[in-house]
């Protein structure tokens, strides 16, 4: 048998956690001396004792470590128990980095409030277009929203168009529709000059020339877009024009990774 101490050292526990786990009925001595009080462990019971830090590392419940000690679960669920938290760890981890991620966007776009030039801003007609689209419902207008939607959509959307045999006609553009309920259709779009022919599931779409945009140009990622969004709102705010329509994004180059990238944020305007 061991003595309580030395019983903690081979289970790499305190000495205190040890009384904690006897007071709560999770892991009883061996036997107690009835005279001094001194606990004894015997050998066997490291197993309850690394099946009980093994549960409570996975989040459970002291209450629900008793519950599952006592069924005698035994390694493989134990190992089923892991692979089910570790996925939902990581989906955490995931969550939080996200929410990291958007905070640091959130203070940059504070940090560069009135520091984008308005002249950067160029009012120019837009052209009719062809296009075939895919489409699909964002939860949001937030780039944490639409990137997850319009990914898929264009790597889907191009794989489509390559099956139909067209080649595009231009850079790829996006436009999008909010609701009431404030989810936000997602057109993901190419230029196309040849309709492709019936089976391949996209929808041909003639996007008619808007007389009057408010245009400015945005280099690297999308996740990173919000400054020239709000630059170019303050512009239209202040210049005695309102939005005309659905905001749109031409895709100048896509090339290199996303901090190489450069589209051009069109919205159309007319005046007050």
């Amino acid at each position: 048998m061991f003595s309580i101490g030395d019983f903690a050292r081979h289970g790499r526990v305190s000495v205190r956690m040890l009384r904690h786990y006897d007071a709560l009925g999770l892991l009883r001595p061996a036997r107690t001396d009835p005279y001094t009080g001194y606990r004894f462990y015997e050998a066997g019971q490291l197993t309850r004792l690394n099946r009980l830090l093994a549960l409570k590392d996975l989040g459970f419940t002291l209450r629900q470590v008793r519950q599952i000690l006592d069924e005698d679960v035994g390694p493989g669920e134990l190992r089923g128990m892991l692979r089910l938290r570790r996925a939902e760890l990581e989906e955490e981890a995931r969550a939080a980095a996200g929410r990291l991620a958007r905070a640091e966007a959130r203070l940059r776009l504070i940090e560069s409030e009135g520091q984008m030039p308005t002249d950067d801003i160029v009012v120019k007609s837009l052209p009719a277009v062809r296009v075939a689209e895919l489409t699909a419902v964002a939860p949001g207008f937030r780039p944490e929203d639409i990137g997850p939607v319009i990914q898929p959509l264009y790597r889907e959307l191009h794989q489509r168009l390559r099956a139909a045999g067209v080649a595009p006609a231009g850079p790829d553009l996006a436009f999008y529709e909010e609701h009431p309920d404030g989810t936000v259709t997602v057109h993901a779009a190419a230029q196309i000059a040849s309709v492709p022919g019936g089976g391949h599931g996209l929808a041909v779409v003639d996007l008619p020339a808007v007389e009057k945009a408010a245009t400015v140009v945005h280099r690297g990622s999308m996740d990173e877009v919000m400054p020239a969004v709000q630059a170019l709102a303050r512009w239209i705010g202040t210049s005695g024009h309102r939005s005309a329509g659905p905001p749109r994004e031409l895709y100048l180059s896509c090339e290199g990774g996303p901090d190489s990238w450069v589209t051009e944020l069109q919205e159309p305007v007319t005046s007050v």
